[in-house]
């Protein structure tokens, strides 16, 4: 038997289909609601919201958010409340979808826009464009 060893870039099989499903239906859920400003608060209803990625885990039970203001600006602002609304945001994407359970979530910055900044970055350098062209 083979076992593989467990990585940051191998942990299993990857989400199911199911998995991936869900994530979206609740990444396009949560953009709308924080789009509308459907909370009650009016210090994340001024802020404009990017959703990456909705990760959850294989229960359905936990949902973990990627998201960054627009701009980059006031991130761990965005955390915070984002986190304080936690409670109210899972009740709107509750009433949206129709899921057994409501997931409890998470929110985690999305590092998805500075990687790509990086790879812009590195791709300018005079040596890559060299060995690109090659």
């Amino acid at each position: 038997m083979h076992l593989m060893a467990k990585n940051k870039f191998h942990d299993g099989p990857g989400p199911s289909q199911r998995q991936l499903r869900v994530g979206e239906l609740i990444r396009r859920a949560l953009s709308e609601v924080l789009a509308r400003g459907d909370v009650h608060d009016p210090d994340l209803n001024r802020m404009s919201v990017t959703v990456g990625e909705v990760r959850t885990s294989p229960d359905l039970k936990v949902a973990t958010a990627y998201v960054m203001p627009l701009g980059g600006q006031g991130q761990k602002e965005l955390i915070g409340l984002l986190a304080r609304n936690k409670a109210e945001l899972r009740h709107q994407i509750s009433k949206k979808l129709d899921l057994k359970y409501a997931p409890d979530l998470r929110f985690r910055l999305d590092a998805t826009f500075d990687q790509m900044d990086e790879t812009r970055r590195l791709f300018d350098r005079d040596d890559v464009r060299r060995d690109l062209e090659e």
